[in-house]
């Protein structure tokens, strides 16, 4: 496990102790998010197989063809090297879409938190009270009205 899905596992359960609507539509939200970046993740490694599957094809073609092309326009004349540019170019474009799209869902899970930390500040300010500036702390600890 990441330290990424570390802090996000340990957020939902601080969220537990807070039984509102949007505790549940977040939570659900995160579920969500993780779920579909998990399908992208494979979504990545499938097209890097095919990626891969394609060149090897294309170094069979290269190798083992019988008529043995003197150049690089009479190996892509083969229907079989045509066949493995294709695929391997089309699995390089997916993949690359599929990062996108994966860097896409790490930010909105990314936002997700953020909102799960200040619902969880919410709730602990709510049940214990709002936390006292603390003598010779850094600045950046410090709540905001105490900086003043």
């Amino acid at each position: 496990m990441s330290e990424h899905q570390k802090q996000t596992a340990f957020l939902r359960e601080r969220l537990l102790y807070d039984d509102t609507p949007d505790r549940h539509k977040l939570e659900q939200r995160i579920t969500q998010i993780q779920h579909d970046e998990r399908c992208v993740r494979r979504a990545v490694w499938l097209m890097a197989l095919f990626a891969a599957l394609a060149v090897a094809g294309l170094c069979y073609c290269v190798i083992f063809l019988l008529d043995h092309p003197l150049s690089m326009s009479q190996l892509l004349t083969h229907f079989t090297a045509k066949v493995f540019c294709a695929l391997a170019l089309g699995s390089l474009i997916c993949m690359l879409s599929f990062m996108g799209l994966g860097a896409i869902y790490r930010k909105e899970l990314d936002q997700r938190r953020e909102e799960c930390r200040r619902l969880a500040t919410k709730l602990m300010e709510a049940r214990l009270g709002k936390a006292r500036a603390l003598k010779g702390a850094p600045a950046e600890l410090l709540p905001e009205e105490s900086k003043a």
